[in-house]
């Protein structure tokens, strides 16, 4: 039987039907994964939690910044600051299936609970991006603080939290309405934030006065500032809530924050200028960007220890974990905190094998 390829049709017997294109293999066993933003060499390194090597490494856009997996595993946001855009990767497959335009320099980005939205912090235009994860466009554009940096919702999707560096301020955004509620005064140089898993604290970085300003989200008041290390950068809470890791990007260290005494407990040394960090669904290791080092610090969080340095792209900066889920078992979010998500083994270690 003769076949002809004609612009996207099989000609079959003088009939065109449309071809069906291949779908791409699994890339990667379903599992816990690191994603890591590589800024120089315009890509993402995944790393297997399990065997703490790079599974697979994904071109991005320019200068990707940071990045954020949705809760049900299936997606993860890559700002690229170089050519204002976010990558939408798909996980099973590790494939960019979208590239969305945003403001400038997009840096921070942090995905709603429910999965339905993404927020992307544009540096040079003192605006948030809200994308509609549905569709992967740009619903709303929200005016914030003076060069904005980094973004975190609170667990129940009602709050994006927004570090506005050049104006020593955090912006609070109800995302209901999109619009900005409060205004909270911070230490010099606002960097990163992160809200503690039952919403009650926000955490916010700042670079300039080596510092971490504790907020009470009920009232948008600082309730505590924490000495930390030279220069924090990155900071992220344990799922239990009872840490916070603050990555000091000047003096090579992780500062250990006890949240129920709002004080540093423990100092670890790591790579060569840190700077994020993102800790496992169990708790149990918590992943630091060495930028000047190309590699990944895995910190064993019950002895406060370094226990692998996993080697990755050129200048690594952002990292965020995700558990990918099984084929077929990615529910979509359906607009409900809790909704959606992967489900993490005992041990959120790499490989799990898949209900047959």
């Amino acid at each position: 039987m003769l076949r002809t390829l004609v612009a996207g049709l099989v000609v079959v017997a003088g009939l065109a039907v449309p071809m069906v294109a291949p779908q791409p293999a699994q890339a990667v066993p379903p599992g816990t994964y690191a994603y890591v933003t590589n800024f120089h060499a315009n890509t993402v390194s995944v790393i297997n939690t399990r065997t703490k090597t790079v599974a697979v490494t994904v071109p991005v856009g320019a200068a990707p910044w940071e990045v954020a997996v949705s809760p049900n595993g299936t997606r993860a946001y890559v700002t690229n600051r170089a050519d204002d855009t976010v990558s939408v990767i798909n996980t099973a497959t590790d494939m960019v299936v979208a590239t969305v335009p945003v403001g400038r320099e997009p840096l921070g980005v942090a995905v709603s609970p429910d999965g339905t939205r993404a927020y992307v912090t544009n540096f040079s235009d003192n605006t948030v991006s809200v994308i509609k994860t549905a569709t992967n466009t740009v619903v709303a554009t929200i005016p914030v603080g003076a060069a904005p940096i980094g973004v975190a919702v609170s667990p129940k999707g009602t709050r994006a939290y927004v570090t506005n560096s050049d104006d020593d301020t955090v912006s609070v955004i109800k995302t209901a309405k999109k619009t900005v509620v409060a205004t909270i005064p911070v230490g010099a140089y606002p960097f990163g934030v992160a809200v503690s898993p039952n919403g009650t604290r926000a955490y916010v970085t700042s670079l300039n006065d080596d510092t971490a300003s504790v907020i009470k989200t009920k009232t948008n008041t600082v309730v505590a500032t924490i000495p930390v290390g030279d220069a924090p950068q990155g900071v992220a809470v344990s799922p239990n809530g009872a840490r916070a890791y603050v990555v000091n990007a000047d003096d090579d260290t992780v500062s250990v924050i006890k949240t129920a005494k709002k004080t540093v407990v423990a100092t670890i040394p790591v790579g060569h200028a840190p700077r994020e960090v993102a800790v496992s669904p169990n708790g149990a290791r918590a992943y630091v960007t060495n930028a000047n080092a190309d590699s990944v610090s895995v910190i064993k969080t019950a002895t406060n220890a370094v226990v692998a340095t996993i080697p990755v792209g050129d200048l690594p900066f952002g990292v965020a974990i995700g558990v990918v889920p099984c084929p077929g078992h990615g529910k979509p979010d359906h607009g409900k905190p809790g909704h959606g998500k992967a489900r993490p083994g005992p041990a959120d270690h790499g490989h799990r094998p898949c209900p047959r």
